[in-house]
């Protein structure tokens, strides 16, 4: 396995300083993680990249390919309704180029409370996020930021029926899906869903994973490791939903399109979404008027001229709802950020934490920040 040099310690002090100095108890993370959770919340296709562990008739694991879930699974477990974690340690991911590191260090700062606004949160973080990575000395660093729900508001504005509209919000994070969905454009409901799919659709999770463990039994078949019925029944299912919903019209294709293309100075890229939206809901309105406030409060600390708006970025793992940031480097490209973070709400909700709470985190890379390191 390939290891990632050691950043020198004067400057890995300086990069986690504005981190450690933000009010976090230091917290640590289990070794492995859950390889099911994680390929619910990252998709099938982030399988490759982990590094998969399984005993003797036990459940599959992964080595820690990030700390994210793991500091919210615990903090969840404490039981307490707020709370800030810092963190240091190393993660695993199999890299996509040749010569790039499999276990890297990451830094970073998880914030977890319940109801209340987002917006001072989220822009503290993120301005923390662009201190941590400034620290380590790069001077051709930018930020670019996103977010998951303004998405959501606009194809609330594009006067789609109600089942389309709450399909596209699903998958507003995880641009495979999303790019499945603008395929479908002009299809029929009932087409492109499969056979089995078309078997499934309707049936519960529970009925769809009996069934399927049945025709496994007649045809003589024994999965060894991957998912389990269960989990394959769930995704035929919501495939045989997604054949089933109306599809997007050309134009309504086009304009999402449009909104996941733009990429601009925050001012720009705004003027650029009223353009593209239609008129329907008030939503978009009250989601504009909360940028204007964000991006009022970032330009205090990271130059207007590093600052991108890009609505639809989105990262590795699918669980951000909210605004999305990632901080990079013009020598390393948009393929490899110093530092990745944003909100991701719904995902405390999915492990349990409850309904009203709230999550906002950042992670940077200190190689990758280092002035003299990842090249």
């Amino acid at each position: 396995m390939r290891v990632e040099p050691t950043v020198p310690a004067e400057v890995l002090a300086a990069i986690r300083q504005p981190l450690e100095g933000a009010g976090a108890m230091r917290a640590e993370a289990p070794l492995l993680q859950p390889l099911s959770l994680l390929l619910d919340l990252a998709g099938e296709a982030m399988r490759s990249r982990l590094f998969v562990v399984q005993s003797e008739g036990g459940a599959e694991s992964c080595l820690r390919p990030d700390f994210t879930v793991a500091i919210a699974l615990q903090h969840i477990d404490g039981g307490m309704p707020k709370g800030r974690h810092y963190y240091q340690g190393s993660a695993f991911r199999a890299a996509k180029g040749a010569d790039r590191p499999e276990e890297f260090v990451q830094v970073g700062l998880e914030v977890f409370a319940t109801g209340g606004p987002a917006e001072i949160a989220d822009t503290e973080i993120a301005t923390l996020a662009w201190r941590a990575a400034a620290a380590g000395g790069r001077s051709d660093l930018s930020m670019s930021i996103g977010d998951v729900a303004l998405f959501g508001a606009f194809v609330e504005s594009l006067d789609l029926p109600e089942a389309l509209a709450a399909r596209l919000k699903r998958v507003a994070g995880r641009p495979r899906l999303l790019a499945a969905e603008l395929a479908r454009v002009g299809q029929k409901s009932g087409e492109g869903g499969g056979k089995l799919a078309a078997l499934l659709a309707g049936m519960s999770n529970r009925d769809g994973a009996a069934l399927l463990e049945e025709v496994w039994a007649l045809a003589g078949v024994e999965p060894v490791g991957g998912r389990g019925p269960a989990e394959i029944a769930t995704r035929l299912i919501r495939r045989a939903e997604s054949a089933n919903a109306p599809a997007l019209t050309s134009a309504q294709a086009s304009a999402i399109r449009a909104f996941m293309a733009i990429d601009d100075a925050p001012s720009a890229a705004l003027a650029k979404v009223r353009e593209l939206a239609g008129t329907k809901g008030t939503g978009l309105g009250e989601a504009m008027a909360a940028w204007d406030a964000r991006l009022a409060t970032l330009v205090a600390t990271i130059p207007g001229e590093a600052l991108r708006f890009s609505p639809a970025l989105g990262h590795a793992f699918d669980y951000y709802d909210g605004i999305t940031f990632e901080v990079r480097s013009a020598a390393l490209g948009p393929e490899r950020p110093v530092a990745v973070g944003g909100r991701y709400d719904g995902l405390i909700a999915r492990l349990g934490g409850g309904a009203d709470a709230r999550a906002v985190g950042c992670m940077v890379r200190p190689w990758r920040a280092y002035a003299g390191g990842e090249a």
